[in-house]
């Protein structure tokens, strides 16, 4: 791709967050090491979120947004009110984006007709992916969509779905997300951004998924869920499933679903189970918290979406914080002295990816260290893809290589 840097449009990258000061911290320094031209940042949080915001590397220059209602759809909808960027972007608290994300992202919106992106999301090791390219039906229902390399497209789906963003990496053309009125805050959490999709396509929107725009998901424990990802309750799932089905399905589809929906989360908690993550005294619990949210979402009021007033706040770009990226690598009985390396180049300005192998067969893991830089461990003989080889011959410096050039075009080196 040829450098466009310079015409890119100014972004408002929103980030929402609840109980989750330490996570939020860790995401911010992510953000800060963005190689994009021209961004601001808005935290909209709870007081403790909003602490460890200001106590960040991004705290001088962001905007800020006291919100401590459990409703992410009007906390999303509190950041675009501010958002003064051409485009406005959503990461999680729980989630840290690759250097190059935001360049990638945003490019597609180059061509005028671009209403919205979304990226692909990489889980817990860091080397899987959680989500690639969905779409997704009247009655909320997922289907991947195949596509071959990492240059941008836009997905070829059946009449009457809808292009699945999913709300930890997507972007938005703010004239169009302000037209929409934004998020329905009927959606307290899940399915806002499948309802917002939805929206979109019945506008007929080009929405354009870019594979190398690409984020690291955590999955961080919160009010909706342990740190094993069991559900603490699913009475949100029930009655956004419940109001998704009657903004968007047929009226005959509706107890079908629901129905289907009981199956699937009981499935879902009797997989917990036998993972050990949860107990069989949980799920009748949690069933019963599935039906009481079922039973809210049927009667919940669905207000219609006014346009939001564009702000008059000012852009407040963050400033370039970090230059160059430096990849340091050694054997895992390094591990002490490459780290603290890795940290004083963070410290000094510099972005990081250190390469810890051991002379073993262990599959590889991604993750972005608490002082700033990413890590990569495993063995020099083992997978870095879940279904490679578990085993084959190799050198140490070949295996760098390697692995330096599977992620240049993210970290860009």
């Amino acid at each position: 791709m040829s450098d466009t840097s310079g015409d890119m449009p100014t972004v408002s990258v929103i980030v929402v967050s609840r109980d989750r000061a330490a996570s939020l911290g860790r995401t911010l320094l992510g953000i800060a090491q963005l190689s994009y031209p021209n961004f601001e940042v808005i935290v909209v949080s709870d007081p403790q979120g909003i602490a460890a915001a200001k106590a960040s590397i991004l705290g001088p220059f962001a905007k800020l947004v006291s919100f401590s209602e459990p409703n992410i759809s009007a906390a999303r909808n509190a950041g675009i009110a501010l958002a003064s960027g051409e485009v406005i972007a959503f990461i999680d608290d729980d989630a840290v984006p690759e250097p190059s994300w935001l360049m990638h992202l945003c490019a597609p919106f180059l061509d005028p007709n671009t209403g919205a992106t979304g990226g692909f999301v990489r889980g817990r090791n860091g080397i899987s992916f959680q989500w690639r390219a969905r779409f997704v039906d009247q009655t909320g229902r997922h289907s991947e969509i195949t596509h071959e390399g990492d240059d941008p497209f836009v997905p070829d789906i059946p009449p009457g779905m809808a292009v699945r963003t999913e709300g930890t990496n997507c972007a938005f053309r703010r004239d169009v997300l302000l037209s929409l009125g934004g998020f329905d805050p009927a959606f307290h959490f899940y399915m806002d951004e499948t309802d917002l999709n939805m929206r979109l396509a019945e506008m007929k929107t080009r929405v354009v998924i870019a594979p190398i725009a690409q984020v690291h998901h955590g999955y961080a424990p919160s009010n909706q869920r342990h740190s094993s990802r069991a559900p603490k309750s699913l009475f949100d799932i029930g009655a956004s499933t419940a109001i998704f089905l009657r903004k968007h399905a047929n009226r005959a589809a509706i107890e079908p679903t629901l129905t289907q929906l009981r199956a699937d989360q009981r499935k879902r908690m009797i997989a917990h189970m036998v993972a050990g993550t949860c107990e069989p005294r949980d799920i009748p619990r949690l069933m019963k918290t599935l039906e009481e949210g079922i039973s809210a979402g049927k009667t919940r009021t669905i207000a219609p979406l006014g346009r939001i007033s564009p702000t008059s706040l000012p852009f407040i770009p963050v400033p370039i914080l970090f230059e160059g990226s430096k990849v340091l690598s050694g054997r895992w009985i390094s591990r002490r002295r490459l780290r603290n390396e890795a940290a004083k180049l963070v410290a000094s300005g510099k972005r990081a990816s250190l390469f810890e192998f051991s002379f073993t067969r262990l599959a590889h893991r991604v993750s972005f260290h608490p002082s700033g830089y990413w890590l990569q461990s495993g063995g020099v003989f083992g997978p870095t893809e879940r279904d490679e080889p578990l085993f084959r011959i190799t050198t140490f410096r070949r295996r760098l290589a390697k692995e330096v050039s599977r992620i240049a075009r993210l970290r860009q080196f």
